[in-house]
């Protein structure tokens, strides 16, 4: 069992399990975070794949110094102090819990888990692990975009008051063609759920994110629109949505609309996010990830309207890293500054967030949905939660 004082004579050691389309993101941030944040030391360790041939590639391109094939091949290595879990959902509780019991730091990608079940599993062995020093994370990578961490910094500020409604769409349309193959993603046993759990995760995580806020109540609605798609046997049954309707009533009175679709046509990664107070709002579009828009509601009738902040000063969030004023950044930055964030809790013993208690937090809402859609959007309580705080 590694112990959170191994490493403070050597570089941190890093796992990461996963290489795909999650894996190329986390990849990049490892090998690039070192070069614009003060963070402490780490090596590129491990990367681990079940395909021995693709994971070999893939960490010869993306800076890996070694490959497996087990995931279970971190748990007894000294030498690994991180395990960055990239794969699919279905396989975030058995490996986190049996890295997080053998000492090992774990961040890992969103949603927690494929059920409430292993969610609470994993947040109790979470809790187990920090009581010994032992970190973890999971990645809502939105949580590091300057405008939305900005955007909370605001609303923290009062600058729009007290929040009467939020409205938060996050929109795809990878699967509106009814041809579009049969993937693991539309198969419940190995995804979980279908926009829900791929995309409404970020979106109701930034309610909770932008408002310090909690959910008391849930009505939802989950919608199939393609029941069946071509697979290697034939046509298969896609058994988890393809959208997803809800209402958020919150602790503070706020009622927040959450809309998520990956069949909305000709809309490619389209977050949306609009806050409505009694003295302003803001408007925030991740498909222009740079750009704020703040109304003051307290100036004159005759002058109000939305500016355009144009998040790129050294002031902002994050941005003191990377280029002078005008410099655009991209997705990608975001998952820098995750890791950034992550490394710097671990050297400081100081508990990252957002922590497992807030992806169970989120899991919860999402379970009451899915009970909501059910039993025809009936309204769902929900009990109270702890939801920690921090960036």
């Amino acid at each position: 069992m590694t112990s959170p004082e191994s490493a403070t004579n050597r570089p941190l050691g890093v796992a990461m399990v996963g290489y795909a389309f999650m894996g190329k993101a986390h990849s990049n941030a490892w090998r690039n975070v070192a070069s614009f944040f003060d963070v402490p030391a780490f090596e590129q360790k491990l990367l681990v794949g079940r395909d021995a041939a693709g994971v070999e590639e893939a960490a010869a391109k993306y800076g890996w110094a070694e490959t497996a094939t087990d995931w279970r091949a971190v748990l007894d290595r000294d030498d690994i102090d991180i395990v960055d879990i990239c794969a699919p959902g279905w396989m975030h509780a058995e490996i986190a819990i049996a890295a997080l019991a053998a000492g090992k730091h774990v961040l890992v990608e969103k949603p927690l888990a494929n059920t409430l079940a292993e969610a609470e599993a994993m947040t109790a062995a979470a809790q187990a692990a920090r009581a010994q020093g032992v970190q973890s994370m999971i990645g809502f990578n939105y949580r590091r975009v300057p405008a939305l961490a900005l955007a909370r910094e605001l609303i923290a500020d009062g600058r729009v008051g007290t929040v009467r409604h939020v409205r938060a769409a996050y929109l795809q349309d990878w699967l509106a063609d009814e041809t579009a193959p049969m993937t693991w993603r539309l198969n419940k046993e190995t995804a979980g759920s279908g926009a829900l759990g791929d995309i409404a995760s970020h979106a109701i995580d930034q309610v909770l994110f932008l408002l310090g806020d909690r959910v008391t109540e849930v009505s939802g609605r989950l919608h199939t629109f393609t029941t069946r798609r071509p697979g290697a046997a034939g046509m298969e049954d896609v058994t988890v949505d393809d959208a997803a309707w809800a209402t958020l009533s919150l602790a503070s009175g706020a009622i927040a609309s959450v809309e998520v679709s990956r069949v909305a046509t000709g809309r490619k990664n389209a977050l949306t996010l609009e806050i409505y107070g009694d003295k302003g709002s803001l408007l925030f579009d991740l498909e222009n990830l740079n750009e704020l828009h703040l109304l003051d509601a307290t100036a004159p009738a005759r002058e109000q309207g939305f500016r355009r902040i144009l998040v790129n000063e050294p002031e902002h969030p994050y941005l003191e890293a990377w280029w002078p004023q005008g410099h655009i950044i991209g997705w990608e930055h975001t998952f820098t500054h995750e890791i950034r964030d992550f490394l710097t809790a671990i050297s400081t013993g100081t508990p990252p967030s957002p922590s497992f208690e807030d992806g169970l937090e989120v899991q919860r809402i999402l379970n009451a949905i899915e009970e909501s859609a059910a039993a025809k959007s009936s309204t769902i309580p929900l009990a109270h939660t702890t939801v920690s705080e921090g960036a």
